[in-house]
């Protein structure tokens, strides 16, 4: 969710320059429980405008949120690294995107080490409870309204953001969780100028806002929708910040924000008299204290000469980007007519959609061939699926990335299952050349709509991410809920390489429609040699293996949507598909900085620029 918004009075870098310091004892100090509110004035503060590209010697920071980038750049201008501008990057955009992410949520970090010249990756997804059974979301055998799941503690997840951070912090970073939450911190305390969008997306969520006192406190303040221009500030997310900065993330998971929590998921506090029916969950502590954010290796796969890195399972990610590079490779993209790239472009995210809904789940509970999903003899066995004079009808069946066999289908197709689409994603690059792609999220806008009371943060729906049932009974699907697991993903946070050296990181939200925009805008940049801004705010196309493709208006008003049609494409309008930001790495040594031109009203790139 990215809004042209201005920055606020203690949000801009110059301010946050001299707050790197590690948070003294009585600043993170529990206040006493009071009700949650949100404060708003009248000051809108001069600030610079967003720009979508910048370029600088020493160190990048692109995301959806020019406070978030502030918070990012001052951390590297204090001799931070790119983990620790990650992290406080994302602890501002818990204030300033509320209803995108934050501490009640989770997501998948992926960082290169310069020094080693190698990615890591965290998966830092919510989890199930460990009660949870396959028939977590039916109810007499039957799946229980979307919309109500939604609303629910049964869709709350443990969340997983404040591990990722802590995780990465104690492998990666420089800084310590107190010192980079201070400008968060900070933020939340002085508050953020609420835009249009701000306020359509809380007007949006309205009515359910409504039916939560704490999250009516927060964001409806005086029991109103928060007026353009005022400045919504956030005491108790401050607070907690403040708690978490000197207890750690212990407080969370085994200490007193966590039992608030709990009792929060197992007891919704819903106002009196409401007509709404909000299940209650069944998250633990135990739960809690059993979660862990996980290291892993991530996806790799090589394409015209570059290694692209990605993020493995849980997320279908990394491996449905790597698939449709793959049936792209044989392919001289560069050389199509656009109707000629479209259509292939289309068909390989098709086919990667079809064998991703069959294979991709939690590989703690599941059997995941990721290896041979990115492998380029499975690719090579899809990509012959694809002709230029016809399009594939979806559903699709999947092939079977085990014993690949040309042009082979394995199981019956089945559907894809629903995703939301209000994720956030940051891209940081430092000036020792370490990058981070983090994708992050609370799953729809808003979550679950519920706040925890006093807290000051939203709680995750992400567990309505399961598939609630087998589309087709008949087709195994590896996203049924499950004690622990962990709900498939799209999340794509993307590093690529030349001969172990940084070129270009991004990623994007959208929920499915992320891998499609994190395709195409490498297949824009790499096979169709648009700069880096250009192929973020190129018209998208997004085909995942349904029977029709989602189109943006640059696309679906110009001429090569009729030549699809003529050869079986058909379409749906989507008037806005993801909000994806990069960094990239020029051949002078310079960072630069790219993020949406128009989208979501705009990113923020910024750069530290070296005296």
């Amino acid at each position: 969710m990215s809004r042209a918004r201005r920055l606020t009075v203690l949000g801009a870098a110059t301010a946050l320059a001299g707050s790197l310091v590690a948070v003294p004892a009585a600043a993170g100090t529990a206040a006493p429980a009071r009700p949650a509110t949100a404060a708003q004035d009248s000051a809108t503060p001069a600030t610079p405008e967003k720009t979508p590209v910048a370029v600088g010697s020493g160190g990048a920071v692109s995301s959806v949120d020019a406070d978030a980038s502030a918070a990012g750049i001052a951390v590297l201008k204090q001799g931070g690294n790119a983990v620790d501008a990650a992290v406080a990057t994302a602890a501002a955009l818990g204030v300033t995107e509320p209803y995108s992410a934050g501490i009640g949520g989770g997501g998948y970090f992926v960082s290169y080490d310069a020094r080693s010249r190698t990615v890591r990756t965290l998966d830092g997804r919510e989890t199930a409870p460990r009660s949870a059974g396959r028939d977590l979301f039916l109810e007499n055998g039957a799946p229980i309204p979307f919309a109500d799941a939604v609303t629910s503690g049964l869709s709350i997840g443990t969340p997983g953001t404040p591990a990722t951070w802590d995780a990465a912090l104690r492998k990666w970073g420089s800084r310590s969780l107190g010192q980079v939450l201070r400008p968060a911190q900070k933020l939340a305390q002085g508050g953020f100028t609420v835009d249009p969008t701000f306020r359509q997306q809380t007007a949006d969520n309205e009515a359910r806002f409504r039916d939560f006192p704490a999250t009516a406190g927060l964001f409806l303040p005086g029991g109103k929708l928060p007026v353009v221009g005022s400045t919504m500030k956030n005491p108790d997310l401050a607070r907690t910040y403040g708690e978490l900065a000197t207890k750690g993330v212990g407080a969370l998971y085994d200490g007193a924000l966590g039992r608030d929590i709990v009792r929060t998921v197992q007891k919704p506090p819903v106002r009196t008299g409401a007509t709404r029916k909000v299940r209650p969950g069944k998250l633990t502590a135990d739960d809690l204290r059993a979660y862990r954010a996980l290291g892993q290796a991530p996806t790799r796969t090589r394409y015209r000469g570059l290694d692209v890195y990605g993020i493995a399972p849980s997320s279908s990610g990394g491996t449905s980007v790597a698939e449709a590079l793959n049936i792209l490779e044989k392919s001289d993209v560069s050389r199509l007519s656009e109707k000629q790239y479209l259509h292939r472009y289309l068909e390989a995210s098709r086919i990667a959609f079809a064998d991703r809904g069959r294979w991709v789940g939690d590989p703690a509970q599941e059997d995941v061939p990721t290896k041979g999903l990115t492998s380029q003899r499975f690719a090579d066995s899809r990509a012959c699926l694809i002709h230029d004079d016809k399009a594939l009808t979806s559903p699709l069946a999947p092939g079977d990335p085990r014993h690949p066999k040309r042009c082979a289908a394995g199981d019956k197709a089945a559907p894809a299952t629903y995703e939301g689409e209000n994720t956030t994603h940051l891209t940081v690059a430092d000036k020792w050349g370490n990058v981070v792609a983090y994708t992050l999220t609370i799953e729809q806008t808003g979550g679950s709509g519920i706040v925890v009371p006093h807290r000051g943060f939203l709680l995750n729906n992400e567990l309505t991410d399961f598939s609630f049932a087998p589309a087709d009974p008949a087709v195994r699907d590896p996203n049924l809920p499950g004690p622990g697991k962990r709900p498939r993903s799209s999340i794509s946070p993307t590093i690529v390489l030349r001969h172990g050296r940084p070129v270009v990181a991004l990623g994007s939200p959208g929920g499915a429609t992320i891998i499609t925009t994190v395709l195409q805008t490498l297949v824009n940049h790499f096979d169709r040699g648009m700069p880096l801004v250009d192929a973020i705010a190129a018209p998208r196309a997004s085909q995942r293996n349904a029977a029709t493709t989602e189109l943006e208006p640059g696309l679906w008003n110009s001429p090569v949507r009729r030549q699809l049609e003529a050869i079986g494409h058909a379409f749906k309008q989507n008037p806005e598909i993801g909000a994806a930001t990069g960094v990239q790495r020029l051949p002078d040594g310079r960072w630069l900085a790219a993020a949406e031109k128009v989208r979501r009203g705009g990113g923020s790139a910024m750069v530290v620029h070296r005296s």
